[in-house]
C-alpha cells in the first residue's frame, strides 16, 4: 500500500465519521425537543388529572349533601288513571275536572310559628259546643 491509498482511505473514513456525528447530533435534537414537548404534555396531564379529581370530590360530596338531607315535602302520590277517563252513567253530562291532590299525613304545623301551634290555651279561648 502506498501513502496516498491510505491517506484517502482516512479522508473518508474521517468524512463518513464527521457526517455520522452530524446526524447523531441533529437525531438528538430533535430527541431533545420531543422530551421537552413531552415533559409539557405529561405536566397538563398532571394538572387536569388534579382538576378532575378534584371536581370528582366536590360532585360526590354534592351527592352526599343531596342523599343525606331529608326532603321536607313528599312527592304527590301517582294520579290514578280512571280521573282522566270520561264519566258513565247519569254523570255523563258532565265536564272532566282534575281532582285535587293533596299531601296526606304531611304535618304542615312544622312550618308555623310555636306560639300558633301550642294548644295549651284552646279550651279556654275555644271552649267545646256540646
Amino acid at each position: 500500500m502506498d501513502k496516498s491509498a491510505i491517506l484517502n482511505d482516512a479522508i473518508r473514513v474521517v468524512s463518513e465519521l464527521r457526517t455520522e456525528a452530524q446526524k447523531l447530533k441533529d437525531s438528538n435534537e430533535s430527541l431533545q425537543e420531543k422530551i421537552k414537548e413531552l415533559k409539557a404534555e405529561k405536566n397538563e396531564l398532571r394538572e387536569e388529572k388534579q382538576r378532575l379529581k378534584a371536581e370528582k370530590e366536590n360532585l360526590e360530596q354534592q351527592i352526599k349533601f343531596m342523599n343525606a338531607r331529608p326532603s321536607l315535602v313528599p312527592h304527590p302520590p301517582v294520579i290514578p288513571a280512571s280521573a282522566f277517563t270520561a264519566p258513565q252513567g247519569p254523570a255523563a253530562g258532565q265536564k272532566l275536572m282534575m281532582p285535587v291532590i293533596g299531601y296526606p299525613g304531611f304535618p304542615m304545623w312544622q312550618f308555623m310559628p310555636p306560639s300558633d301551634v301550642d294548644t295549651s290555651d284552646d279550651p279556654k279561648s275555644c271552649p267545646p259546643v256540646a
